[in-house]
């Protein structure tokens, strides 16, 4: 969010005139303070010295907040859409990709306007505007028929313009096809044994941190503690005692109870958690004092893995390896995987900010959403895999948490793919992965990535 502060204009220093200032900041602040609380976006500036506030993102059918006279503008024979703000404003800049969408793709249909009121700050008094961004809608004879302030998404201005007759959907062009490399067949078969694999992750166990969870239908191996306490965070009911859980002693290769081992927790290179477990506590405390970390009882292990969680489905995570996702109105939570980071935005239903990593660079990608659609991303060459697979039945399924991924363009996907033969699923746009996330109902957000009781693969 930008400062009002940074674009408050220097004057010179009169005892009085700072005094006034002074106030006239602090009741602005105060204004704001009361807006955020509110639920109302951040402050824009109609120019660099001035301090008022932008609507809310949903204030679609709310009237204009300024008592502005209905004004006329000349004729251009087409509908117009005039869109005043600012290139350094915040809600102005998730508007400008709508803005050239719908300039292009109804060419000759709509006139589409953005002027910039900080570069030209007298349109500002013409236009009569107290906000940024405004929209001021003109019909075909110039004369003004609606205004909204605050952003707007596409869905809600096409709306609006067939409220007054003029329905665009039916002269829009059909939308361009979605992504559509998949791979739905693995291009090698697993051919690793059963026991080597990972219940939850998949990947290789290694024969250290062998974790073992017993259960009625047999044992169930993970590669590490860790992963079995996702495992057991996405378990709404029939949660396994701790006498059915063994770990392996990181010593001896022997398996233990869990519940009587000593842990070393630390962190590797990459700041992520090491979890070494020890039958022997001497054992454990020389290790300790060899390699760093603390050492700890399962009752604080159990702790310490599950403090973090997932916005979205609720499963334990490593913020280290989690998307990081902040929420209209100052929440920052994770999420577990790129998906279930959207996903966020259908189970509190608020604008949220995604930043995330390619799979294979761990170049950055950012998604800003606004009304449950990608408001703007960066790079704009982004997009998603979504990691499926044909279930038993045939039916096409997702293939978890740990099987989806962002890249920064399609070419790094596609390197990805390769580099993975055993990997299915199929590319689509970040809008797509967002548009059906915000399709869920709350009871199948509710049973998201949820498991049941563990059987063996």
């Amino acid at each position: 969010m930008e400062s009002n502060g940074s674009n408050l204009k220097e004057k010179p220093a009169r005892s009085g005139m700072g005094m006034k200032a002074g106030i006239v900041i602090v009741l602005a602040l105060a204004v704001s303070a009361a807006f955020y609380m509110k639920g109302q976006k951040p402050a824009s500036p109609l120019s660099p010295g001035d301090t008022v506030l932008a609507a809310k993102a949903d204030s679609a059918s709310a009237p204009a907040v300024s008592a502005h006279t209905e004004s006329t503008a000349p004729a251009t024979g087409l509908p117009r859409l005039v869109d005043l703000g600012a290139t350094k404003c915040i809600p102005c800049k998730m508007m400008a990709p709508i803005l050239e969408e719908l300039k292009k793709t109804y060419v000759g249909k709509l006139d589409v306007v953005f002027i910039d009121v900080w570069e030209k700050p007298d349109e500002a008094k013409k236009y009569d505007i107290n906000l940024i961004p405004t929209q001021v809608f003109y019909d075909a004879s110039g004369k003004e028929r609606f205004r909204h302030e605050g952003f707007f998404s596409k869905e809600d201005i096409l709306a609006k313009w067939k409220e007054f007759g003029l329905d665009l959907s039916a002269s829009a062009p059909s939308p361009a096809p979605e992504p559509t490399f998949s791979r739905l067949e693995p291009a090698t078969p697993d051919t690793r044994a059963k026991e080597t694999i990972c219940y939850m992750c998949d990947g290789d166990i290694n024969p250290k941190t062998r974790t073992v969870l017993k259960t009625d239908k047999g044992e169930v191996a993970f590669c590490s503690p860790h992963c079995f306490f996702i495992t057991y965070s996405s378990m709404p009911e029939n949660k396994p005692a701790i006498e059915s859980v063994s770990v392996t002693d990181w010593s001896t290769g022997a398996l233990l109870p869990a519940a009587s081992a000593k842990y070393v927790y630390g962190v590797d290179a990459k700041n992520r958690p090491t979890i070494k477990a020890f039958g022997d506590p001497m054992a454990a405390t020389a290790e300790q004092q060899a390699a760093g970390g603390n050492t700890v009882e399962w009752a604080a292990l159990q702790d310490k893995e599950l403090a973090s969680r997932c916005g979205f489905c609720d499963r334990s995570v490593y913020p280290e390896d989690a998307c990081a996702v902040k929420v209209e109105g100052g929440l920052s939570t994770w999420g577990c995987c790129t998906m279930c980071a959207l996903g966020v935005a259908a189970r509190l239903q608020k604008d949220i900010e995604v930043t995330a990593k390619d799979s294979l660079s761990g170049d950055k990608i950012a998604v800003k959403t606004a009304a449950g659609h990608v408001a703007s991303l960066e790079p704009q060459s982004a997009v998603a895999w979504a990691g499926t697979k044909k279930d038993a039945e045939g039916k096409i399924v997702s293939t978890g948490c740990f099987k989806q991924a962002f890249f920064v363009n399609e070419d790094n996907l596609k390197k990805w793919v390769e580099a993975h033969p055993t990997a299915t699923g199929r590319m689509i746009s970040i809008e797509q992965a967002l548009v059906e996330k915000m399709k869920l109902t709350p009871q199948q957000i509710g049973k998201a990535c949820k498991i049941g009781e563990c059987a063996p693969k």
